[in-house]
C-alpha cells in the first residue's frame, strides 16, 4: 500500500472517529481535531519508518514506539501532545477500525468457511483463556493495591 493510500484511509478513519467522539463522548469536533491530526501524523510516520528502514518490523511497532517517545513527560511538546490526545476518546477511535476489520473478514468469508468448525473451538479457547487471564491479573493487582 502506498503512503498516499494509507494517508487517505487514516483521514477517513479520523473523520469517522471525530464524529463518534462527538456523539459518544460529547467532545466538540473542533476540540478533537488537533489530537486526531497528532495521531494521524504518528501513524504516517510509523508507516514511513516501516517502509524506509531496512529491518522488517511492522509499522504498528514504529507507531507505538514513536507515540510512547513523544508523550514521555519531559519530551519537548509532550504536555501539548498529551492534552491533544486526551480529547480523542479511545472507544470512538476503535469503532471505525473494528468496522474495517469486520469488512475485511467478510470479504474473506470463503476462506473462513474452509477452515471449518475447528476455528470455533480455537476462538472459544482463546476468548476464555483471555478472559480468565485478565481476571487473574485483575485479582492479583486489586489484592496488591488493597482494593479487595
Amino acid at each position: 500500500m502506498k503512503i498516499r493510500e494509507v494517508l487517505a484511509v487514516l483521514i477517513i478513519i479520523g473523520i469517522i472517529t471525530l464524529v463518534g467522539n462527538f456523539v459518544g463522548a460529547n467532545i466538540p469536533m473542533i476540540d478533537a481535531i488537533p489530537g486526531m491530526i497528532f495521531l494521524i501524523a504518528i501513524s504516517i510516520l510509523g508507516v514511513i519508518f516501516a517502509k524506509v528502514i531496512p529491518v522488517r518490523i511492522p509499522a504498528v511497532a514504529y507507531i507505538v514506539t514513536i507515540g510512547c517517545i513523544v508523550t514521555i513527560p519531559g519530551f519537548p511538546g509532550a504536555t501539548i501532545f498529551n492534552a491533544w490526545a486526551q480529547k480523542v476518546n479511545f472507544l470512538a477511535l476503535t469503532t471505525p477500525i473494528l468496522a474495517y476489520a469486520g469488512i475485511s473478514i467478510g470479504k474473506d468469508l470463503g476462506v473462513l468457511k474452509k477452515t471449518g468448525w475447528r476455528i470455533l473451538i480455537v476462538s472459544f479457547v482463546v476468548f476464555i483463556g483471555t478472559y480468565i487471564g485478565s481476571t487473574i491479573i485483575a485479582q492479583i493487582v486489586l489484592k496488591l493495591i488493597g482494593e479487595i
